[in-house]
């Protein structure tokens, strides 16, 4: 696993794309700061810009370098989550302007995931973390369902945990004032 959060590394410090296993499906990263890097994965999803991204962070102290205000509803509902729980915020900061939604909002998920968390705290900065489709097109449930198209567009392939099946993606929740919205279950 070192050698794969090395290699990893060493492409997001580039600009570059991975492909990769997250808490949930197979994801396309990036660096989640570096505009350029963020178009690709536009660009590789074949996705309009006015759809955000997910942006994964390895920590509560990560998280709140890149949100405004960190409401301590999200930070209860981070703790309690019993599986991956990706929760909207208003006002982000220190992203990518293509990062951001229209509304001035982000999605981030701190991912309960070994690798993933070692992969980003050894990267320093957020990752983004959409799923490893082109736009319109079902999420893969398996590394072996990764259309050819994403998988010689990306930039680096991680080479773990490739036999690994995921029913289903993050539960989406916007946390606005004391109330939860549901998002995606």
């Amino acid at each position: 696993m070192n050698l794969q959060i090395k290699n990893s590394v060493s492409f997001l410090k580039t600009g570059k794309t991975i492909l990769y296993p997250t808490d949930t499906v197979w994801g396309i990263g990036c660096d989640a700061t570096n505009f350029e890097a963020v178009q690709k994965v536009y660009q590789l999803k074949n996705r309009e810009e006015s759809k955000s991204l997910i942006i994964l962070v390895d920590s509560v102290e990560m998280l709140k370098n890149y949100v405004e205000v960190l409401p301590k509803l999200a930070i209860q509902l981070i703790e309690n989550a019993k599986k991956p729980t990706t929760i909207i915020y208003p006002n982000p900061k220190n992203l990518a302007k293509n990062t951001i939604a229209s509304d001035n909002t982000i999605a981030i998920r701190i991912p309960k995931d070994d690798f993933c968390l070692q992969l980003i705290k050894a990267f320093g900065k957020p990752i983004v973390s959409t799923s490893a489709n082109v736009s319109g097109e079902p999420t893969p449930k398996t590394f072996s369902e990764i259309s050819t198209a994403i998988l010689q567009s990306v930039d680096y392939v991680v080479a773990l945990h490739q036999d690994k099946t995921t029913e289903k993606s993050s539960t989406i929740l916007k946390v606005v004032g004391t109330s939860v919205n549901v998002i995606r279950e």
